[in-house]
């Protein structure tokens, strides 16, 4: 009304805004779901699909060398040695997670209210990246599986003097020398890393890969994720908090870390995951049941290192 009074004192005699406005088509977006994160690591990990849910790491039993060898350059007998390569009795066995949820969607809101947008896949949609956002934190914090709680003593380090340096990223690749693919923290904890480059004027390298931008250190990727904590929180309040940072090789042919999940599901709508239909009920709400199957294995102690108590709330003065 305010609008339509000062058209009219400044003489436009012409339709107002306001009415044309519900004659207008206007464009809009699908659902945004702010709490969403690109979910890096299930991307850069390697995943096995498994038949039957159980995924079982025989090892080797561990030596300087599996067998003795006779060279013939610098032989000292003519006897060959001979003997055998023992395995672990008792192999780990890794068995799938289940992480599931349901819609529940109104069809005669789904009738009504479906164009341009479906209100079922919408939905669906949603709640696919809201399993997918636990996945990954499962693999990294789960006690039973999770790369944090299962990476070996031996691999594990402590910073120098809290903040992550590159002499501490290089202390951790001393622990993943074989065929690293990818450091894992937390964006708090690369933009402290950064400051310690700069403030030892060292200028790190960035790359593209899979269609995100990365800094790199020593050629390998540094990737974000908010499911490495700061102080137990993906968004730490304070402006201090310490956390962890990981070197990960994946790849089961390098004997690196990789993601588990069933092959072959009925209703598969992605890797590992399922979305059944379970019916209409007599109010007339229709449900669907999401269920995602995953796990991850670490095949070799040196596939990962965890870099710990990394500060990352110091700054300073750069004069």
């Amino acid at each position: 009304m305010a609008k339509e009074n000062i058209e009219k004192e400044v003489g436009i005699n012409a339709l107002n805004a306001r009415a044309a406005y519900n004659l207008a088509n206007v464009n809009k977006t699908p659902p945004q779901f702010g709490a969403l994160t690109p979910k890096w690591l299930t991307r850069f990990l390697e995943f096995k699909g498994l038949d039957s849910g159980i995924y079982r790491v025989n090892k080797v039993v561990e030596e300087n060398s599996p067998l003795e060898v006779l060279c013939s350059r610098t032989k000292k007998t003519d006897i060959i040695p001979e003997g055998f390569v023992d395995y672990q009795a008792e192999p780990r066995e890794y068995k799938l997670n289940s992480l599931s949820t349901i819609i529940n969607v109104n069809t005669a809101i789904e009738d009504v209210y479906s164009s341009p947008y479906d209100q079922v896949q919408e939905q669906i949609k949603l709640a696919i990246e809201s399993l997918r956002e636990r996945q990954e934190s499962q693999i990294i914090n789960d006690d039973d599986y999770g790369l944090l709680k299962n990476a070996a003593d031996s691999q594990r380090i402590q910073t120098r003097s809290g903040a992550p340096t590159p002499d501490d990223m290089d202390e951790l690749l001393s622990k993943v020398w074989k065929e690293p693919s990818f450091y894992l923290a937390h964006p708090r904890a690369i933009a402290a890393f950064q400051r310690q480059c700069t403030r030892r004027g060292v200028t790190p390298v960035f790359t593209n890969i899979a269609g995100g931008t990365f800094l790199t250190w020593r050629g390998i990727p540094v990737v974000p994720t908010d499911k490495l904590l700061v102080d137990g929180l993906k968004k730490p309040k304070s402006q201090s908090g310490k956390t962890n940072i990981l070197l990960v090789r994946t790849g089961e042919a390098k004997r690196g870390v990789i993601g588990l999940f069933q092959a072959g599901l009925k209703n598969e709508a992605a890797r590992g995951l399922s979305v059944r239909f379970r019916g209409v009920d007599n109010k007339g709400v229709a449900s669907y049941l999401l269920s995602l199957y995953c796990s991850a294995a670490i095949l070799a102690d040196d596939a990962i290192g965890v870099l710990e108590d990394v500060e990352v709330g110091e700054y300073y003065d750069y004069d």
